[in-house]
């Protein structure tokens, strides 16, 4: 297959190709998009088979859920079967933006989709693109991260081409996403609404517009158990080819502890890289050294996370030693996508 590249421009995309996309989708195909937390990979929410074109093309496991993109609020109703007042009040905030729900679905929508449960997980994006796409396809997307399953997600369409050249029919450039996280998560299945993932939204700016919001335990911890009601809540995600170790601790001592550890690591002849911040760079001395962003400035952070893991790969880099990011309004999100990348390997000081 060879994979069509289309450069758009994101204020004014041109309607004829987010029609050629649409119509791919609406026969059948795939098409990458950019939203504003990373780039999925669209096909028709309520075509079975390409939703198992999805899952084959990126390689991911046939139980995990993916997520119907829609453009107008009103969509979820033909798709979602009880929409309690909590969400549309949400919705009414928070849509467009980097929120998805779940509800209980309605028949039209495949159980190929939901990854055989009787739910399924909504979001509106905001991105013109994005939303362009999703009217000409017919109103339905169901898009994951445009990458093979496991690997850090796609925050450029150059990201996406690495990954899925060959292996979709059209990849759309609107150039690099805004947030660089996937979105938040709520379940609204449960009589409390419940966070299964963290993302630019937190449970404390969901609590002063719903109240009560629980946050599921298995966030921040490894549970290989877990039947996944939502994506990146059990298989490994984000990982790079490197293995990454996060080192927690205080921040007087972190830095000096990983500098020992790459310096171990090279002396074996390894190639071992670090991930810091703006403020411990003076640090670090050896091996490949990727400044994540200012601590305070944690938007930057989240925005480079899976741009620094990719570059890692880039350099051919076997071991990775990474500071610990628990800023006050994303570090639980940035935390969360840091953990299952490193498969929660932490060593603690």
């Amino acid at each position: 297959m060879i994979t069509r590249f289309e450069k758009l421009s994101p204020d004014n995309p041109d309607e004829r190709i987010l029609e050629e996309a649409g119509r791919i989708l609406r026969n059948g195909g795939l098409a990458a998009f950019p939203t504003e937390t990373v780039y999925g990979l669209g096909g028709n929410a309520l075509d079975s088979c390409a939703a198992r074109r999805i899952y084959a093309a990126k390689g991911r496991p046939s139980d995990n859920p993916l997520i119907v993109h829609i453009a107008e609020i009103s969509a979820m109703e033909a798709i979602a079967s009880e929409i309690p007042e909590g969400a549309k009040i949400l919705a009414e905030k928070c849509w467009p933006g980097p929120l998805t729900m779940i509800f209980r679905k309605k028949d039209i929508v495949p159980y190929e989709t939901t990854g055989g449960l009787d739910t399924v997980a909504v979001r509106f994006p905001a991105n013109r693109i994005a939303c362009g796409l999703i009217r000409h396809a017919g109103g339905y997307v169901a898009a994951p991260s445009a990458n093979l399953s496991g690997r850090p997600s796609p925050v450029t369409a150059q990201h996406v081409l690495d990954d899925l050249d060959g292996r979709i029919d059209m990849i759309l450039d609107g150039g690099r996403v805004r947030i660089g996280l996937e979105s938040t998560i709520v379940d609204f299945t449960e009589e409390v609404p419940v966070i299964l993932r963290p993302g630019y939204y937190n449970q404390s700016f969901l609590a002063s517009i719903l109240g009560d919001v629980r946050v599921d335990p298995g966030i921040m911890e490894e549970n290989e158990n877990v039947r996944p009601k939502a994506p990146g809540m059990r298989y490994r995600h984000y990982a790079p080819k490197g293995e990454l170790t996060i080192v927690e601790g205080p921040r007087e001592s972190v830095p000096s502890a990983i500098a020992k550890l790459v310096r171990s690591r090279l002396a074996e002849g390894k190639k071992a890289g670090v991930i810091c911040t703006e403020e411990t760079r003076a640090c670090y001395r050896d091996g490949i050294i990727y400044t994540i962003g200012e601590l305070s400035e944690e938007e930057t952070i989240a925005a480079h996370l899976y741009e620094v893991l990719r570059a890692f790969d880039a350099e051919g880099v076997d071991y990775i030693y990474s500071e610990s990011f628990y800023t006050p309004r994303m570090g639980q999100a940035i935390m969360n996508r840091l953990l299952k990348a490193a498969g929660h390997r932490v060593i603690k000081l």
